[in-house]
């Protein structure tokens, strides 16, 4: 296929799609379907199916990150700052310098792994964390 002028490379997402997990592309097709492009989502059902994943399947992770994911304005969920899944907490880390020198704490958002780092399970807005 011809590549698109807004962008779109049809070979490109495809390569990607089935190089992705299935959990990963089970994000994307939930938790960030609102920002994709449609063909994209096309290619993404196609290899869930090709891979034996249900529309049932497909159905209770959207319920799923429905209910634990930080959702954005824009119905998006908030990605991980350390990662591409869904952020379920926010937590404290330190900024820093050549990943050496903390100089300042910023709030980042967490997966459910990134997460379990911190002693509250991953929802800590009380102090900065050295991770």
């Amino acid at each position: 296929m011809p590549r698109d002028p807004l962008g779109f490379d049809y070979q490109v997402v495809l390569t990607n799609v089935r190089r992705a997990t299935t959990e990963d592309l089970l994000n994307r097709i939930t938790a960030y379907r609102a920002g994709m492009e449609p063909e994209a989502v096309e290619l993404i059902e196609a290899e869930l199916c090709s891979r034996g994943v249900t529309a049932e399947q497909i159905a209770a992770h959207a319920e799923r990150v429905e209910r634990e994911a930080i959702l954005l304005a824009d119905g998006i969920a908030a990605r991980c700052s350390f990662c591409h899944a869904p952020a379920v907490g926010t937590g404290w880390r330190w900024f820093r310098l050549l990943r050496l020198v903390p100089i300042f704490p910023r709030l980042v958002y967490l997966c459910r792994e990134h997460g379990a780092a911190l002693p509250t399970g991953g929802d800590d807005r009380s102090r900065p964390n050295s991770a």
